[in-house]
């Protein structure tokens, strides 16, 4: 089971997406065509094959507009569901659950995209004890959301922000003089919970890096027989992420060569949108 996240997290999100399509008048489409008093039933379901997640981001757009609808979820976050299945039962107020479907339907269609391709690169690497993670490479605003949605496709998290672990990246190293000098830095500014990463674009530079005490370093656009020699020069003393180039027609090769981590950016980046729809019922 994926351990939801708090509403206290999610509503401030669904509520920006809501003003921004209420703007300065509301829904006046809803407002002309239907009684205010009026009530319908209503089901999201999916269009196509997936793996869902989003369903609280349906749940509080809902809630929103209408505090006494009643919201059903059929489906959980994670669950992998074919064409045509019904993720949610809702009953309420018409004009409210009509003011909040396109804001529902985007969010829920978002996450569940990313979940969804997240989860086609897990099972391509299954059995070869490699873990798929994701990137910074997330839409502004949605970070939390779309990496919660990551877990959900059977991913793992990397660093949330700047300020959660140290990663030398190539320019950190150009700024600095080189990577044990950015290395040794690190080190002394580190505090005794805070994990180093360094990014390294050679077997040579892998080299350099190993004396100095990284707790990860990462193998930049490393051709999969170079990803082998790295994993066979560390021998498990430190863990090696694979990083650049990887897709879903590389990453079982990439996996195979013994690294212990593979970060994709594209799971957050280049995730189509789940199509999912709403539907009177």
């Amino acid at each position: 089971m994926i351990e939801p996240l708090p509403d206290l997290l999610i509503e401030p999100i669904v509520r920006l997406a809501l003003a921004e399509d209420l703007g300065r008048a509301g829904d006046v489409t809803a407002q002309a065509c239907i009684d205010a008093d009026a009530t319908m039933r209503v089901v999201f379901a999916t269009r196509q094959a997936g793996v869902v997640s989003g369903l609280a981001c349906a749940r509080l757009a809902i809630l929103a507009l209408d505090p006494k609808a009643s919201f059903e979820a059929t489906a959980a976050d994670g669950q992998s569901v074919e064409a045509g299945a019904v993720l949610a039962k809702v009953t309420g107020n018409a004009r409210a659950i009509l003011s909040a479907e396109r804001t529902a339907l985007n969010l829920m269609g978002r996450l569940s995209g990313v979940a969804t391709l997240t989860r086609a690169y897990v099972d391509r690497v299954d059995g070869t004890g490699a873990r798929i993670v994701d990137t910074r490479k997330t839409t502004p605003g949605l970070r939390h959301l779309e990496k919660y949605a990551v877990r959900c496709g059977g991913g793992v998290n990397h660093r949330f922000g700047l300020d959660d672990a140290i990663l030398i990246k190539d320019n950190h190293v150009a700024a600095c003089g080189g990577i044990a000098n950015a290395l040794t830095r690190a080190r002394a500014a580190a505090g005794h919970l805070t994990k180093i990463e360094v990014e390294v674009d050679s077997l040579s530079q892998l080299a350099d890096a190993l004396p100095h005490g990284a707790d990860v370093i990462m193998l930049d656009n490393f051709t999969p027989d170079d990803l082998k020699k790295a994993v066979a020069l560390t021998a498990g003393s430190v863990v090696l992420e694979a990083s650049g180039g990887v897709n879903l027609q590389t990453v079982r090769a990439i996996a195979e060569s013994g690294v212990q981590v593979i970060s994709v950016g594209a799971l957050t980046h280049s995730a189509p949108v789940l199509d999912i729809g709403l539907d009177a019922v």
